[in-house]
């Protein structure tokens, strides 16, 4: 095993870890003996989170190199379902899928992040039919504050609290996650869209294809972009589509050529002036879902690098008036704004997922000057948290973490669980010691 002194940053770069030394297992047993003689321990994913909900004190634990003897990916070819090593990206658990005839149901924008690392932050894509990346878990492998491995099953009673775990209930090994049959998806850019018609015509839009992210600014005449990803070879999963007749909806590209938008000049970067060869391929070429379904390409740098992320997730019914309320904010947003994405999420029965029903997703790329977004964070969230809203755990915010945790129904069941399955709290740092104190 190695084991350095370096101190990390996060991917951003705009937070400094606390971790004492950083460790990379390469094998159970020695994993197991770390967590078992460690103090403080808390895994690290692939550095993508812009809080400190993955720091620690003690010893963070990477597993880019940790090998438990089984294949990095196997598909039962019954159910469909995949075992994957917990460190890997989603671009290589794609396409190490691919090469199986399977592919994930979802992907977030960027392909970088890691399985383990998302999912306990249920991070997300967008698409009204699909679910947060951590609601196609069907398993987990834990290892535990003894230094014990527990698996635990959709069906057992502490599954839905584990899944979207913070980090706090152990070291997250491998992932069993639900998977379709490969499929493709071509992906269309549209530009100018008429505010009026995204909100008088909300469920068209997004429901126009398998995946809908529209981009603003927030100060801007019109909705500057909407990205459209569709799959291609299965007509059963296109919007209204038809599995017997083959059958499918008008390609997702005229119903917002419909609604007042226009064809994108040539191929677009969510955040303008950037260079779109890092986006994914447009023009309804039709690819593979995990060259498609995320918004940046596996090889290049996603979005700008130098940024800070917020997002706020808001019950649908409410999606309208979010919308208004970001509008009114405008002058105050977009001088510190790259970009923001309006996507939509379907629910699910996870504890601390921010989605327990269908849900609008306001996500913002902002510059990098934390105390300027912090406070207009306050202003955000005087107008959306009202109405519903939670935040984003990966990312920034200012509630504080006992208004957090009321947003939750069953935090305090979660709070159990992670006081039953580490009562030292071993792996709290950071963020959790905040949110969960002894």
């Amino acid at each position: 095993m190695v084991v350095s002194n370096d101190v990390s940053v996060n991917w951003a770069g705009n937070l400094t870890y606390s971790a004492s030394a950083v460790a990379r297992p390469g094998t159970p047993q020695e994993l197991s003996d770390l967590i078992r003689g460690t103090d403080r321990v808390k895994a690290l994913g692939s550095r993508h989170s812009f809080c400190d909900v993955a720091d620690t004190t003690g010893t963070h634990v990477l597993l880019d190199a940790y090998d438990d003897g089984r294949p990095a990916v196997v598909v039962d070819p019954g159910s469909g379902v995949a075992s994957l090593r917990a460190g890997l990206l989603y671009g290589q658990a794609g396409a190490a899928l691919l090469g199986q005839g399977r592919a994930l149901r979802t992907m977030a924008s960027l392909p970088h992040i890691s399985l383990a690392g998302a999912i306990a932050t249920a991070t997300h894509g967008s698409g009204d039919a699909n679910g947060c990346l951590a609601s196609d878990v069907v398993g987990l492998e834990i290892v535990t504050a003894d230094g014990g491995t527990r698996t635990l099953r959709r069906g057992d009673a502490d599954f839905p609290g584990a899944v979207v775990g913070l980090g706090a209930l152990g070291v997250v090994t491998r992932v069993e996650m639900a998977t379709d049959a490969a499929f493709q998806v071509s992906q269309d850019v549209v530009v100018d869209l008429p505010w009026e018609a995204l909100l008088t015509d909300l469920d068209a839009i997004t429901g126009a294809a398998y995946s809908v992210s529209a981009f603003t600014r927030w100060g801007d005449d019109t909705v500057s972009q909407v990205w459209l990803k569709s799959r291609v070879d299965d007509p059963s999963h296109r919007p209204g589509g038809d599995a017997t007749t083959g059958a499918g909806r008008r390609p997702a590209r005229e119903v917002l050529l419909d609604l007042g938008a226009r064809d994108a000049p040539g191929p677009m970067h969510p955040l303008a002036g950037e260079d779109p060869a890092a986006s994914t391929v447009q023009g309804g070429v039709a690819g593979p879902a995990h060259e498609r379904l995320p918004h940046f390409r596996a090889e290049h740098t996603p979005s700008t690098g130098a940024e800070l992320q917020s997002e706020y997730l808001v019950p649908r019914e409410r999606a309208a008036e979010a919308i208004d309320a970001m509008r009114g904010l405008g002058a105050k947003v977009r001088p510190l704004l790259f970009a923001g994405e309006i996507r939509t999420v379907a629910g699910d029965d996870l504890w601390l997922s921010p989605f327990d029903g269908d849900t609008l997703a306001l996500h913002f790329t902002w510059k990098p000057d934390g105390d300027a977004v912090r406070a207009v964070l306050r202003d955000l969230e005087a107008a959306l948290l009202p109405l519903g809203a939670r935040p984003h755990w990966g990312k920034i915010f200012v509630a504080s973490p006992s208004d957090v945790a009321a947003m939750f129904p069953r935090f305090a069941d979660f709070a159990a669980l992670a006081n039953r399955m580490d009562p030292q709290g071993k792996f709290r740092g950071g963020y959790l010691t905040r949110l969960l104190p002894a």
